[in-house]
């Protein structure tokens, strides 16, 4: 408030909260309080960036943060400081932990989780161990903080395999909680042990194992606890589940019925169930692998401690001796013997050299040895748990490095010091001597790095206190050498201590005790008490006790002493796991060997010292934990508690240490924009930032040793960053002025400029206003006068008025009363008429209804009883034995029909079997007659016209059908017209013809099952019709390809036999070569393992049964050919040619079918065993089969021979008259149609039957009609009974009724007429092309060379049908040359998604062709060759969104072209003609789909992973409008040694141009709209969520300057959206919490309609979110104040596309 002068007593202050406050100043010492850092540094997260670094500076900022911002972490230097804030807070979810993941640690607020990620990231980048040390009073969080920091690791470093080893990390901690934690006064979960666990990491930095240390546990809290304390949490747990089942064995009950549970008295834990936590407990052990059995001895063991506390001590003989009760259940328990162990806690064994002797013991010995046996069995349970654990966490792999987590315990200080203390606080030495070392070092490495002298810093060496105690003859050396004196006395050992270090400068003895001596540590000075530390350095348990527990009858009691030998045991430190645990010691001396066991001490400074190896062969990490207050309350700070753990913890030496050098460093780029201010103008023309920033120091600062110019920082003394910020406000602030005073002068002279000007306007219009007064009074007083004038005028008009209406008024009332008397009179008289006429009436229809409705009451009763009677006799008929047999009578003859059928069909059999023998030798003799007709064939001439006539007439026949159709169908819609005008004219005349409307009804009716029969008649000539055709087309081909060869020519082997039996040109692929092979291989395989399946023989004849039925219908066919050629000589040649080609055929058939039969039988010889049963069965079918084999063979070459042979005939003859030859030949063919007919009978006793069938339903018809009919009338008398109105609109809606089902029943007979006019024009431009293709030239030999040449050459536009056709061994080239190796390059200048259309038109000619196999091992190919592409370029977002692209055009070409009526609906003719025809695709469109999922994940994750660099630097960071953001000054976290080398800094137009390149990739390849506008959306999710998650987690970017940089980068990405067209994607939307959160940050936020408008402002964010950012705003100056997939068909058709010879598919043919 006043300036100090120089004398004056004292200053004059006022505080933060406005109160005033008077300051005395020492004159003679001249010292004035330290001074405060600016507004600026206050709350800054690290606190070696303050100016002034004091402890009142240091307080003030963690109480700052702590309590206005409740910010629990705060970094000093590379120590982060934990303050508890004993509440839980939600800043440790998993979208946190991800949030720090691959963050640098400077660049996100201090948390736990950075330092966790600190230490991961260097171990990747160093490839060097790290360590994390937490440490800290108890109740100051270690152990929660220990968790998270591993809980990050396992998050961040998970496991990739199924071992899942990060949760068994994490699952270590509750049960080391259970076992080694308890209840203290100061913390509820107080860990009573050190431990040290490391986590392995293997070469890619995943966890694959881990493996725990532990230190000093805490024993003789097992038999002793304080007042409010508790025992370790597991003994309580136990206690309270003693009610399950599984415990009833252990004899159990509640904690404060045990003496070891009940001595702290009522201490239940707040919040804490014991029964849940022990579920957790046990969980925990199965999840790490512990057995139930083991598990199980484990709680019978911790059970057994329970009941040893429990045994009362009887004294005997004056007290020298004492016997146990209650012994039972702990021998149970631990299965050892009762007598022995009863003995041996009431007495000792003592052995001398010459004998042993067994001494009794006094009540207090025996209580002393009990719980020594107690802490005892404790201390080895726990070790046991730890190795099994270890054992759980261990891994075969081999491990690459390790993070260690070393939760350990604090200094500690109470009013009693004991064993315990001194040890911890000797470890606390050891560690701060290494935190020391190790910062010295980060300050000389961050030193010389930047060039800056390196100088010698004084500061506290806690060498000489570490030799104090561990030195030679140091306090543990003479405590481990008075253990080993036989009477060696607590006293005794302080004395020594006392004669050897009374001249060291950190030992002390009090001057009021001889037992007590001092001792001072880095943190304070301790007094520790003599007393108990021989007995705890010993820790003694006799060794009989424990022989008794090495025979126990328990294995596992048992393993627990088996390490332990004769010369008592030192605690192993294991090869690899450096596993430390203490264990007792006998109390006695073995008499051979006098080797002693180690002691407590000596143990303890082993494992310590094995731990600082570790650590000092690590990068350490440092995290103290601070408790701010000793009661536990949230958020309450105790100034003095923690300033005194600053101390202890060595963080105020950190502090000390940083402010002896150059504790503020600022980087010439943020110097440079944060003071530039200061610069004068000439030395901003320079380019030199450097330069600049060292000319602007050398004017402000003259003393040269205040700051230091390193490379590419600059180093600053304490206070310095202070004076700088003062100069700076200083000059702002006359800036502020400078700018004041002008803009006060110009508003100043504006206001006087519109005064001056506001008074003449107003003289204006005053002026003007008396003006047009006094006019107004002139004029009112003219107008006054003509009112006056006028209303004398109308007062007078107005009274004769009056009189002249009242006189007309009383003339037209009277007038009218008379006349409408007269009226009223004649009304009554006609009323009085008119009531007579209805009150009659009435009387007279009440009479009628009367009697009809008591008619009609007696109709419905007498109709009722003989209903009744009817149903009584029909239900009697029904229970009678005579109406059950009806019912059977159709079961019956059921069951002789089909017994009939089966005699039919065995003698059927039995004939069949006859005609096949008899087949057989019909065979031979039509060769020999082949024979005779081949020699006659020879000498006939015939051309080939005659065929050409034939085909030209059959033609012909079938244009005059479907002309014959077209008239019909004509017919058809004029009857249907004439049929409409008739139902119109009838609708017309229904209105008064109701009877005339029943009979249309009935006639509807009749005409409707007519028709119904008529449509069912029809439909099935369309399938004979359809069949018939199909056959005469195959037969046709087979013509077509006989002509086309000149000579004699032999069909292939593998040409299909059955093209007549299928509607599609399918190929078969078996061979008649193949018999002979499997034969021969049926031969090899020898009689011995040959067995023979009778059921494949009865096959093999119903096979040849079904083959002779369909050559006696060829026959047939070929004998209306017979008598077709006689009435023609040019049919006569087709008919031969005919037949020719069907005995061809037939002969491949049967040769086709036996070969099958073969192969099945070959098949089954070499799967089954030899049999000596079926060998002679089994010779006897191979027989058959070679010699059906040979005949075949035989009738080929005949067959064949005999068509040359006809062919050359053929040519050879002109026009001419059949030979005699030919006759015989013709004779002799007829012979063999005679067997056929035996199939016609058979067809016409089915027509028969089928016409009886027919004749029974017309009856069934007739009888239907004859009901319907009397339902009609029925229908008709009730419809008379109802009103005629009634009666006209049920007819109406009855002839609506029937008119409609008829329009619909004559729209689907049109619809049918126009199907088969379809499907006819088609068959007919088939034959059209079959004729072009005879009359033209001969076909051209395929050879590959002519096959690749044609695929090369383009057809013609109309020869093209969108199919491509390739051979099977060329398909994995197809999907190397599409798939494998295709760059998107090479077909970028082509159709988008130009290999998924050449996929579909593969597919679609396997489809023609109704390959299926083909079509299943092309999809299959092509789906594993773009996930191997994929999988091969897995990070290439342009090879995974042109494959994301294609797979997207190939399934929608599969919806579009499946032929399912959903999907055509947008296809235009040309592409509905591309549909496929034979196969659904369902299945694989939903591979495709999923397969879609997949790559569009994927290309999220590419696009993501590029991005997510660059956000927060991008659209936070980076300075878009130059010189808006202020920057704040640097602390440790952001040097250089902390961070990786290299600018990782972006700026918002790198993630515009990547945006640029991720859409110009997917327009370019053709990618769905709808899918390029999901990728954008999602990607700017991500881009808003993690610049919102840095935003909460940064306290360095929530500034108002911050907010306005945010809302200008935002608007640049949404002009980018609008730009790109992509405004309807959703993607700003997106934006929406980013831009709510930027304005929050420039909103003002003082009054409550400040908090009304953010509420409504702030929708998209929530409540946690807002507080956040407002508890995180900091004022970037003192002038701001601080708050507190649907389907997308292509519009391309298949026959347009071209095939680029870059692709290099040149063995694909167009078809």
């Amino acid at each position: 408030i006043k300036d100090y002068k120089e004398g004056d007593e004292s200053l004059h202050l006022k505080l933060e909260d406005e109160t005033l406050y008077e300051y005395p100043v020492d004159l003679q010492g001249n010292e004035l309080p330290l001074l405060r850092n600016p507004d600026i540094l206050v709350g800054e997260n690290d606190l070696t960036a303050l100016s002034y670094l004091h402890e009142p500076a240091v307080l003030h900022n963690l109480k700052v943060r702590f309590l206005e911002s409740n910010h629990i972490y705060t970094y000093c230097g590379i120590v982060l400081v934990a303050i508890n804030p004993y509440e839980q807070l939600p800043i440790y979810e998993e979208d946190v932990i991800y949030a720090y993941s691959g963050q640098n640690v400077g660049d996100m607020d201090p948390h736990i989780f950075a330092v966790a990620e600190e230490a991961y990231k260097q171990m990747a980048r160093d490839e060097k161990n790290q360590s994390i040390i937490v440490s800290g009073e108890s109740g100051a969080g270690k152990t929660i903080s220990a968790k998270y920091a591993m809980r990050f690791l396992a998050t961040v470093g998970g496991s990739p395999s199924e071992t899942n080893i990060e949760a068994k990390v994490l699952a270590s901690s509750p049960i080391m909680e259970a076992i080694g934690n308890a209840k203290t006064t100061r913390n509820d979960n107080s860990s009573r042990f050190g431990k040290y666990i490391q986590i392995g990491f293997d070469k890619r930095y995943h966890i694959i194992g881990a493996n725990l240390r532990t230190y000093l546990l805490e024993k003789s809290r097992v038999v002793f606890q304080a007042e409010d304390e508790r025992n370790y949490h597991i003994f309580y747990q136990l206690c309270a589940s003693a009610n399950l089942p599984e415990f009833k064995d252990l004899a159990l009950s509640k904690y404060f019925y045990f003496f070891y549970t009940s001595q702290g008295g009522d201490t239940s834990i707040s919040g804490v169930d014991d029964a849940d936590d022990f579920e957790k407990t046990r969980h925990a052990f199965t999840l790490l692998g512990v057995k139930e059995s083991h598990q199980m001895t484990i709680f019978r063991i911790i059970a057994a401690i329970l009941h040893l506390g429990n045994l009362e001590f009887q004294a005997e003989q004056g007290g020298e001796a004492c016997s146990i009760l209650h012994l039972n259940n702990f021998c149970s328990l631990l299965g050892v013997e009762h007598s022995q162990m009863q003995h041996w806690l009431c007495h000792r064994k003592l052995v001398t050299t010459a004998e042993t002797y067994v001494k009794t013991m006094s009540p207090q010995l025996v209580v002393n040895a009990r719980n020594s046996l107690a802490k005892h069995i404790y201390a080895q349970l726990f070790k046991w748990i730890v190795q099994h654990i270890n054992k759980a966490l261990h891994t075969t792999v081999k491990q690459h490095s390790f993070i260690g987590v070393l939760d350990i315990y604090g200094f500690e200080t109470f009013e009693v010091n004991s064993f315990e203390q001194f040890c911890i606080n000797y470890a606390n030495e050891k560690l701060q001597q290494q935190f020391n070392l190790h910062v010295f070092k980060l300050e000389q490495e961050e030193y010389m790095k930047e060039g800056i002298p390196w100088t010698l810093i004084d500061f506290y060496d806690n060498q000489p206190c570490i030799d104090l105690i561990e030195a030679k003859l140091g306090v543990l050396d003479l405590l481990d050498e008075e253990c080993k004196v036989p009477k060696g006395t607590d006293q005794n050992w302080a004395q020594k201590l006392y004669d050897r270090h009374a001249g060291s400068q950190h030992f002390q003895k009090p001057r009021m005790s001889n037992t007590s001596f001092v001792i001072l540590h880095f943190a304070d000075k301790v007094e520790y008490q003599s007393e108990g530390f021989l007995e705890k350095n010993r820790d003694t348990v006799y060794e009989e006790q424990i022989n008794i527990l090495k025979a126990s009858k328990v294995k596992a009691v048992t393993s627990l002493f088996q390490d332990e030998k004769d010369a008592a045991p030192t605690t192993s430190v294991t090869k690899g796991t450096s596993k430390i645990s203490v264990r007792s010691a006998r109390p006695v001396i073995k008499a051979a060997s006098k080797e002693h066991k180690k002691t407590v001490g000596h143990q303890f400074r082993n494992s310590l010292r094995l731990l600082m190896e570790t650590l000092n062969a690590t990068t350490p990490h440092y995290v103290r934990c601070i408790k701010p207050n000793d009661k536990n309350l949230p958020f309450k700070f105790d100034p003095k508690r923690v300033v005194q753990q600053l101390r202890a913890c060595g963080v105020l030496e950190t502090i000390r240490i940083s402010a002896a050098g150059f504790p503020s460093r600022w980087s010439y780029h943020d110097f440079f924009n944060r003071y530039r201010v200061l610069m004068k103008k000439r030395d901003l023309s320079k380019y030199d930032k450097k330069q600049i920033c060292q000319t602007l120091l050398e004017d402000l600062i003259k003393d040269p040793d205040k700051f230091q110019v390193g490379r590419t920082k600059i180093f600053f003394r304490s206070g310095q960053v202070a004076y700088l910020e003062k100069v700076r406000a200083a000059k702002l602030r006359a800036a502020t002025i400078m700018i004041q005073k002008t803009v006060r002068g110009w508003l100043q002279r504006a206001k006087y400029k519109r005064l001056r000007q506001a008074a003449i306007i107003i003289q204006r219009y005053t002026r003007g206003h008396l003006a047009r007064r006094l006019a107004e009074h002139r004029r009112r007083t003219r107008a006054a006068i003509i009112f006056q004038k006028q209303y004398r005028m109308l007062r007078i008009l107005r009274a004769f008025q009056r009189v002249r209406n009242a006189t007309i008024t009383i003339q037209a009332f009277a007038r009218g009363m008379f006349a409408r008397r007269i009226y009223h009179k004649i009304l009554a008289e006609h009323k009085a008429t008119i009531l007579q006429k209805y009150a009659r009436g009435w009387l007279a229809r009440t009479h009628f209804h009367r009697i009809r409705g008591a008619t009609i009451v007696l109709q419905c009763y007498y109709r009722r009883m003989k209903a009744r009677q009817e149903l009584k006799a029909l239900k009697i008929e029904a229970r009678s034995a005579q109406h059950l047999k009806k019912l059977n009578i159709g079961m019956e003859n059921k069951v002789v029909q089909l017994q009939r059928k089966i005699d039919e069909q065995n003698k059927e059999y039995k004939l069949l079997n006859e005609q096949l023998s008899a087949l057989t030798s019909a065979h031979s003799s039509e060769v020999e007659k082949l024979k005779k007709e081949l020699v006659q064939y020879q000498q006939s001439h015939q051309g080939d016209g005659s065929q050409l006539v034939s085909f030209q007439e059959e033609l012909e026949h079938l244009r005059l059908e479907l002309e014959k159709a077209h008239g019909e169908r004509k017919v058809v819609e004029d009857s249907y017209v004439k049929e409409k005008d008739l139902l119109r004219k009838v609708r017309l005349s229904r209105l008064t013809l109701y009877e005339l409307s029943q009979s249309m009804i009935e006639e509807n009716s009749q005409m409707k099952k007519e028709l119904e029969e008529e449509r069912s008649r029809y439909q099935s000539l369309v399938k004979e019709y359809s069949r018939l055709e199909q056959a005469y087309d195959n037969l046709q081909e087979e013509m077509t390809v006989i002509k086309q060869t000149p000579g004699h020519r032999r069909s292939p082997s593998n040409q299909s036999s059955l093209e007549s039996d299928s509607n599609y040109p399918s190929i078969s692929t078996s061979e008649i070569g193949d018999t002979e092979d499997v034969i021969q291989q049926a031969e090899e395989v020898g009689v011995e393992k040959a067995a023979m399946d009778m059921t494949v023989f009865l096959k093999l004849q119903k096979r040849v049964r079904d083959l002779e039925q369909e050559r006696k219908k060829l026959q047939t066919q070929l004998e209306k050919k017979e008598q077709e050629s006689k009435k023609s000589q040019v049919g006569d040649e087709l008919y031969w040619e005919f037949t020719q080609q069907e005995l061809e055929s037939e002969n491949k058939k049967l040769k086709n079918e036996l070969n099958e039969l073969r192969k099945a039988i070959a098949d089954r010889a070499t799967q089954n065993n030899s049999s000596s049963d079926v060998q002679d069965s089994y010779n006897l079918l191979l027989n058959q089969l070679k010699s059906a084999n040979e005949e075949l063979e035989v009738r080929k070459e005949e067959v064949l021979i005999l068509r040359t042979q006809i062919m050359k005939a053929a040519q050879q003859k002109g026009t001419g008259k059949i030979t005699v030859i030919e006759r015989d030949a013709i004779e002799a063919y007829q012979g063999m149609c005679e067997t056929n007919r035996l199939l016609e009978a058979q067809l016409q006793d089915q027509r028969r039957e089928h016409e009886e069938e027919v004749e029974a339903l017309k009856n069934q018809v007739d009888a239907i009609k004859e009901e319907m009919e009397k339902q009609q009338q029925a229908l008709l008398q009730t419809t008379l009974q109802l009103s005629p109105e009634v009666q006209v609109e049920f007819g109406i809606q009855q002839e609506i009724t029937r008119l409609t089902n008829e329009n619909l029943d004559l729209k689907e007979m049109l619809e049918n007429l126009e199907n088969n006019e379809k499907k006819l024009n088609k068959q007919l431009k088939i034959y059209m092309k079959k004729v072009k293709d005879f009359e033209g030239d001969s076909a051209v030999e395929r050879s590959q060379h002519e096959r690749k040449m044609q695929a090369a050459v383009q057809r013609k536009e109309k020869d093209f049908q969108g199919m491509l056709e390739y051979y099977k061994e060329d398909e994995p080239l197809l999907i190397r040359n599409l798939i494998t190796d295709l760059k998107p390059q090479a077909v970028s200048a082509t159709v988008p998604c130009l290999p998924a259309y050449i996929l579909y038109m593969c597919i679609r000619h396997a489809d023609y062709i109704n390959d299926d196999q083909k079509v299943h091992s092309l999809l299959t190919s092509t789906i594993n060759g773009v996930k191997k592409v994929l999988k091969k370029h897995n990070e290439d977002f342009e090879m995974t969104s042109f494959w994301l692209a294609n797979t997207c055009r190939l399934l929608h070409c599969l919806k579009q072209y499946s032929g399912d009526a959903g999907f055509m609906t947008q296809n235009t003719p040309k592409q509905n003609e591309h549909c496929l025809k034979n196969f659904d695709l369902t299945e694989y469109r939903q591979v495709l789909s999923h397969l879609s999922i997949q790559i569009y994940q994927q290309l999220i994750k590419i696009a993501e992973g590029i991005l997510q660099p660059m956000i927060a630097s991008a659209v936070l960071e980076n300075e878009s409008i130059q010189g808006l953001s202020g920057v704040k000054p640097m602390g440790y976290r952001n040097r250089s040694s902390s961070m990786a080398d290299g600018d990782s800094s972006y700026s918002l137009d790198a993630i515009i141009r990547q945006l640029n390149v991720f859409h110009s990739i997917m327009c370019d390849q053709g990618l769905d709209p709808e899918i390029v506008q999901q990728v954008f959306k999602q990607l700017f999710y991500m881009i808003s969520a993690v610049a919102l998650n840095n935003l909460l987690l940064r306290k360095d970017v929530c500034s108002w300057s911050t907010g306005m940089q945010l809302r200008f980068n935002i608007s640049q990405l949404e002009e980018w959206l609008h730009g790109k067209n992509l405004q309807q994607s959703g993607a700003a939307q997106t934006l929406e919490p980013l831009i709510q959160a930027a304005q929050l940050l420039q909103l003002k936020k003082k009054t409550s309609e400040d908090a009304e408008a953010i509420c409504s402002l702030c929708t998209s964010l929530t409540t946690q979110q807002i507080v956040k950012i407002l508890n995180l705003y900091t004022p970037m100056n003192e002038f701001e104040e601080a708050v507190k997939w649907r389907r997308n068909p292509s519009s391309i058709t298949m026959d347009s596309i071209h095939l680029p010879a870059s692709l290099n598919l040149e063995f694909l043919k167009k078809v």
